[in-house]
């Protein structure tokens, strides 16, 4: 693929054509990431309620490094860089530490109270 060196700035209507397609995609997969990451926090909700109802706590680090030492090993099989992978999940596991420290305080302080 080449572009326009007319010095316009124009590009080539086959690669723009290209650019389009590529993004297209690349807006799906993004959907698509989000989507799965909605449901998977819909699932960690779940674990967080069951952990403050059994008292659990919070954070798990033996699951954390297990996961973590998997997807590294998910990352290298498909081409992506493992410390990136880690990074990214590890970012995810605050997030839902976070979450489930919230819940188990909602779980020991009650429901909020109402103004009124």
């Amino acid at each position: 693929m080449t572009t326009s060196t007319t010095g316009t700035g124009d590009v080539e209507p086959a690669v723009r054509e290209e650019l389009a397609r590529l993004r297209e995609s690349i807006d799906n997969i993004d959907a698509a990431v989000v989507h799965m990451l909605a449901e998977r926090f819909k699932c960690t909700q779940q674990v967080g309620h069951l952990k403050a109802r059994h008292q659990l706590p919070p954070a798990d680090p033996a699951r954390e490094a297990r996961q973590i030492a998997r997807l590294r090993a998910l990352a290298e099989s498909a081409k992506l860089d493992p410390a990136f992978a880690e990074k990214f999940l590890n970012f995810i596991i605050a997030e839902v530490i976070r979450h489930h420290e919230r819940i188990a305080d909602d779980a020991v302080g009650g429901p909020p109270a109402t103004g009124g």
